[in-house]
């Protein structure tokens, strides 16, 4: 009877990994469900409600094909037209199609929304400051930045830092 090769074993993380990691896996489901609190509690939005907001009011005319809009929250198409959904109910977004490319739907922030996004911004913003900003130095907060850009350029290919439509200020 031929003999199994022996499975590779995992290359386990040492003990520094093992903690950094422990660390970082806990700042990613702590630090959205807190953002996620306080939103909810402050605004009635959702996170990801407050993102595809937050990002349309970054584009001009406020306008983007729900195709990049799905690239920038990085949620799923799915999630992305049932959040549109409830957001055009509210009349905070419309969704049409694009007059120079009928196949493309865009969504856009309505007036209306774009005053909700600005009733929401103040506490939001205080809140990412208590929590990320405040806690952090600068150059904590700068090393903290260029790592999650690493992170997502390895995640999602490089440049594929989703909201990222400002050049680093430096």
């Amino acid at each position: 009877m031929a003999e199994q090769p022996a499975a590779e074993q995992p290359n386990w993380l040492d003990p520094r990994q093992l903690h950094d990691w422990k660390a970082l896996a806990g700042v990613l489901v702590a630090l959205p469900s807190a953002l996620e609190s306080q939103l909810r509690r402050d605004s009635g939005l959702s996170l990801f409600s407050y993102l595809v907001m937050a990002g349309l009011s970054e584009v001009p005319d406020r306008s983007m094909p729900m195709s990049e809009l799905v690239a920038f929250t990085q949620g799923s198409a799915s999630r992305l037209s049932h959040t549109v959904t409830q957001l055009e109910r509210q009349g905070w977004v419309t969704r049409a199609p694009s007059p120079d490319n009928g196949r493309v739907t865009l969504a856009t922030l309505t007036d209306e929304g774009l005053a909700k996004l600005a009733e929401a911004a103040p506490a939001h913003v205080t809140e990412v400051r208590k929590l990320v900003v405040d806690v952090l130095g600068r150059d904590e907060l700068s090393a903290v930045g260029a790592a999650c850009r690493t992170l997502l350029d390895a995640l999602l290919g490089v440049g594929g830092c989703p909201g990222q439509t400002h050049p680093d200020p430096a």
